[in-house]
């Protein structure tokens, strides 16, 4: 217990400093202020889909960091607590970043357009794509499973099944021309 704890704990400040990142770089849609409220000024705006790409690189990349730091972390004790840490505080972590990006604001600077007889601000920054807060923890517990699999082949009996005592001698004895 004592694992996971401490992997979920480690986890939730990344995720702030994930959030005020995102919050720098991902750009804001522009709105368009009405009598009614704001209007997204361009419906076929990239910026919304650019945040949410921009929300998944930056978390997805913190997975894989993740991953592989809790995979050294764990090597010599139970990674079943860590592995597990890693899913639920990279989950936790994602949503922290949402968060905290959204009430940052710090990439927000003045929008212009051409044509507009109306004044134009910056939109919130938002996810529209929800699957994108799976990015860290799918890539988190993936990239450790990934390590321990490799790892324990390199281990494992099987890769010698005859005991190290190969019949047909060693692979290098074999000569592929035929001689």
């Amino acid at each position: 217990m004592r694992d996971f704890v401490i992997t979920v704990l480690v986890l939730a400040p990344a995720g702030a400093v994930a959030g005020i990142l995102w919050s720098l770089v991902a750009p804001r849609a522009p709105y368009v202020a009405t009598s009614r409220g704001p209007l997204l000024a361009d419906p076929s705006t990239q910026a919304l889909i650019a945040a949410d790409g921009w929300f998944a690189v930056i978390t997805g990349v913190l997975g894989l960091v993740c991953g592989a730091v809790g995979y050294r972390v764990s090597r010599g004790g139970r990674p079943l607590p860590v592995v597990v840490g890693l899913a639920a505080g990279g989950l936790l972590g994602a949503y922290l970043a949402l968060v905290v990006g959204a009430a940052v604001n710090l990439g927000a600077v003045s929008v212009t357009a051409s044509g507009t007889s109306r004044p134009l601000i910056a939109g919130p920054l938002t996810l529209t794509a929800g699957g994108v807060l799976f990015a860290w923890p799918t890539l988190a517990a993936g990239l450790f499973f990934a390590l321990e699999g490799i790892a324990g082949y390199r281990d494992s009996p099987l890769r010698r099944p005859f005991g190290g005592n190969d019949p047909y001698g060693p692979l290098s004895s074999y000569d592929i021309s035929g001689r």
